[in-house]
Parts: structure tokens; sequence; C-alpha cells
């Protein structure tokens, strides 16, 4: 085994040093899923999901040990970990009701009865990203094992420690061993091996668009099933009617929690070009408030990117000597040690500027003026992406219109909600392929098995 260092991105000192497996440790882990594979299965729907509402009662009494452990390893604000934490405990005990309500059909039929069943695929992996370690993790495996698969899941290896605890959590609660295997290693290790195992009937991926067209093209080997959450390049529309003061004030935080680093941030502003200076004056006034600084700090909103890599990578596109940037405005972040870069508000100077069309990942959003509702729709929809965005009007029937027209899986009309474990997450275009959360989770874990009796003998 290799070993590797995991970083406090706040302090840049070595939080832990941990194991790395290698591809014969995940064979044996998927081996070991295959083995106890039909017994999981097997297990009264009742019982199963008797395990499940335990795994999240030990979860909820290790909330502030979890929560602690994400400020540490992946340096989010203590709120923010206590909230993930939360959702781990939370959408165990949604889908803890799922094992008795994988409901199947009676279909009318000519000459005798048709029956559905649903059942699950096998073994499951999951490929868990840096920036949002825990609830990401128990997107995937929550309904997979609900479902009645068994489950290998691969945290980042920047990120990794609130997964292994979670995977201790599972066998503590009495979830079988091999049912529910953590794999610390490296993508281009045990991702891979993730891919083109025979005996892995699916990978969940959360992560770069370019990594998940990898994995979609190398799963298509084995017509392996996929499901992919990937990039986002999220519109917040600001219409004239809108309350300004209420969209000014919520804004910073659309595209600043997490330090930026989220699928669903809200990195392009746009806004009715009548209303657009007196946004302006209120954003400028609440992105100026916003506290930047230790994670630990119950005050703390923002707290530090993942990694030096990261940050370099945010500074390019504000920095780049290439391309002239314009800054409207910054807040503030700490200097010395830790990746702190200071929450950043730019003005494109058209559709085509980098800052525009990419997704940044960080503490970053550009903002555009528009003239009306089709002007709105055409610059939200000019994007390669299509995951979330937010819509701020008190007009309802532009509020539907506007939803009905933006291409994008998750929006939010006067707030900027996006993820609940009860209702769908996905995404449109280059975010993505399959829904995660909710009920129609489920299926995406699931074949559908159509029985003909014949009645006819």
């Amino acid at each position: 085994m290799t070993s590797h260092d995991v970083i406090n991105p706040a302090t840049e000192k070595v939080a832990r040093t941990i194991d790395l497996v290698g591809v014969e440790e995940t064979d044996e882990a998927v081996a070991r899923a295959v083995e106890v594979g039909p017994t999981w299965r097997a297990m009264a729907p009742a019982d199963r999901g008797r395990l499940l509402r335990r795994f999240s009662e030990v979860v909820d009494e290790h909330l502030d040990e979890l929560a602690a452990l994400e400020v540490e390893n992946a340096g989010h604000t203590i709120g923010n970990a206590r909230w993930e934490a939360g959702n781990v405990r939370d959408v165990l005990a949604y889908y803890s009701a799922a094992p008795e309500r994988l409901f199947g059909q009676q279909i009318p039929v000519a000459g005798g009865i048709d029956l559905t069943f649903k059942e699950p695929l096998g073994v499951v992996s999951i490929i868990v990203p840096w920036n949002f370690p825990m609830p990401i993790a128990g997107w995937g495996f929550g309904p997979a094992l609900a479902a009645g698969n068994t489950v290998v899941l691969k945290p980042a290896e920047l990120t990794p420690l609130t997964a292994m605890r979670l995977g201790e959590l599972a066998l503590e609660a009495g979830v079988p061993e091999g049912v529910f295997t953590v794999l610390p290693g490296k993508g281009s290790v045990v991702g891979e091996r993730f891919v083109t195992h025979p005996d892995v009937r699916k990978v969940c991926f959360t992560g770069s668009t370019a990594v998940g067209q990898g994995i979609m093209r190398k799963a298509a080997d084995q017509l392996k099933r996929v499901t992919l959450e990937l990039g986002g390049k999220s519109a917040n529309i600001v219409f004239d009617d809108a309350d300004l003061d209420v969209a000014a004030a919520a804004a910073p935080m659309s595209f600043l929690d997490n330090a930026g680093q989220d699928c669903c941030a809200r990195t392009r502003i746009l806004v009715q070009r009548n209303v657009f200076d007196a946004f302006m004056e209120r954003f400028e006034a609440g992105m100026r408030a916003v506290r930047v600084g230790d994670p630990n700090d119950e005050a703390t909103q923002m707290g530090p990117l993942i990694s030096a890599g990261q940050r370099e990578a945010v500074r390019g596109f504000v920095e780049n000597s290439n391309e002239s940037v314009d800054v409207a405005f910054r807040g503030t972040a700490p200097e010395g040690a830790g990746y702190w870069y200071p929450p950043t508000v730019v003005l494109p100077g058209s559709t085509n500027d980098r800052v525009w069309r990419d997704e940044i990942f960080g503490p970053v959003v550009a903002v555009l003026p528009f003239d009306d509702e089709a002007d709105a729709i055409r610059l939200a929809n000019d994007t390669a992406y299509g995951l979330s965005g937010s819509i701020w009007t008190r007009d309802v029937g532009r509020a539907i219109r506007v939803s009905r027209a933006v291409e994008a899986g998750n929006l939010s009309v006067n707030s900027h909600s996006s993820v609940r474990y009860s209702t769908p997450f996905g995404g449109y275009k280059a975010s993505g392929i399959g829904r995660e959360l909710g009920p129609d989770a489920l299926d995406a874990f699931t074949e559908v098995k159509n029985v003909f009796i014949s009645t006819d003998n």
C-alpha cells in the first residue's frame, strides 16, 4: 500500500496520513460484495429498513464528530459540516422506508396476470468528489443499499476521512461486513477498476464533466449503468419586479457557499438592465459583509479552497494576463497559511469570456444585464451546462414561464435552494445523466422485471 497525507486546507498542516488501496484490495472488496449480495438481497424488507434506520441513528449519535472531521479534512465551515452530517442521517432515514415500498405493478393483459418487480442490480460503485464528501456519498449508498445492492465506495483522495468513518459506523450499526465498503485510493486505480470490473454493475460518479465523459465511454464496453452528476454554470436571474433587497442579500451565498466549490453555485447573475445599478449597490454591501475565515468559528460563512492547486486555478480566471477581467468589487480573505481566495465579482466584456462560460469552482461570480424575459432565457440557456438556477420575480406567471423555459434540472423561485433529500436532483446537458435523491433515485438502482402468469391452463 502507498500512503497519502490528508491536508487541512485552512492551515496547510497534515491532518492524517492514510493508506491507499490498490487494484488487488479493490478486487477483494468487490468479491466480498458479490459473495454477501444474495444474503443482503434476500433479507426481509422490514429488516433491511430497520438496519438502515439504525445506521441513521448511529450517524446522528456521531454528528459532531463527523462535522469536526469535515472541518479539518475539507475546510468546510462548522455550520455547513453539521448540516452535511445531518443530511447523511436524513437520507438514510428517508430510504429506510424504501425496502418495504419498492412497488411493482399489476398490468391488465389477456390470458393471465402480468406483474413487475424492482430488483437490485448487484454491486454498485460510488465515486465521491472532494467538494461535498459526506452528503454525496450518502446520496449514493443510501438508496443503493435500500434497493438491495451491495456498495463499494471510493472517496476523493483529498477528502477521504468522513467516508472512512461512515464505513466504520455502518458496521457499528449492524450492516453486515462486505455490504458497504469504503476504499480510499487514487481515481486512476480504484475508480478505474470500478469502471472495468465485470462484477460492478453500476457506477455513480460526481465530479468534472471531462472525467464523467471518460467514465461513460469506458462503461460502454460492458454496457455498465452510470449516474453522472457533473459540472454547472448556473444562472441567477433577477427581474425588475423582484424584491431587490432580498435578491441582493441572498446573492452572495448563492455562489460563496463552500467557497464556490459547488456544482449548483449561481456563478452567472443576470439582472434586468433598468435595475442593474440598484441591484449591484445592494449586492456589493451584502458581499462585503460575508465573513471569511476560520471554519471552526460559528460566525464564519466561507472557508478556504480545498488545495493550492484549486486556488491557482481560480486565480487564473481572474488574474490571467492573457484576458482582461473587469473586477467590480471584492471581499476579504485571511492572509498567511491556508488556501484562501477573496470573494470576487467580475463584469464580463461579453458572453464569450472564460469567466462567463467555464466552471470556475471558486468564489467568483460574473454579472451581466439583460433586456427582457426572452433575453434572460436566451442568456441563461447559452451554456453547455444545466444543473440549477434561480429566478427572482413577484410575477407568478413569469416565474412559471421562465422555470419551464430554462434548461436546468433544479430551479428555485425567490430562493437559492437546490437540494432536498426528498426531491430529485440532477442536470440537463453536460451537467450529467440520471437523478439522485427523492423517490426517483430508486429507479437508478433497480432493474424492472416483467413476469406473465398464464391463467389459461
